[in-house]
């Protein structure tokens, strides 16, 4: 999984790319890539919202349960930003999987005391 974003990243270094992370509350366990409709996809992504439409409904019907997201940062760092701050205010204790230059980190939006008054960050662990 994590080599698949990696890669994806890496093939389109102009603009952000995005997806969900599906799993459990201790495990990511598949992502579902989107299609990047901000109009500045360059700094700045929004997923899809058919797939966000198509996730909840497939987690009422028992599917995978949407634990967070990822999205790259083209000319950044592996850490949130202040607008990816300000965004985890609409969605707490949501895990963010940031990508950039070919490396991943991995944040949960629920620490008042962490990263830009929002992100703690949490080991990543890939098999």
């Amino acid at each position: 999984m994590l080599d698949w974003i990696l890669a994806e990243a890496a093939a389109m270094p102009a603009r952000e790319v995005c997806g969900l992370l599906l799993g459990t509350s201790d495990a990511i366990l598949d992502v579902r890539p989107a299609h990047n409709v901000a109009a500045y996809a360059e700094d700045r992504f929004e997923i899809d919202p058919q797939l966000l439409f198509d996730q909840a409904r497939a987690e009422r019907a028992g599917g995978m349960m949407r634990i967070g997201h990822y999205h790259s940062h083209p000319n950044g760092r592996d850490e949130p930003s202040r607008t990816d701050a300000a965004a985890a205010e609409a969605e707490p204790d949501q895990l963010w999987m940031i990508v950039a230059a070919g490396e991943a980190s991995l944040w949960r939006a629920d620490a008042p005391a962490g990263l830009h008054g929002r992100f703690a960050r949490v080991t990543l662990e890939v098999d």
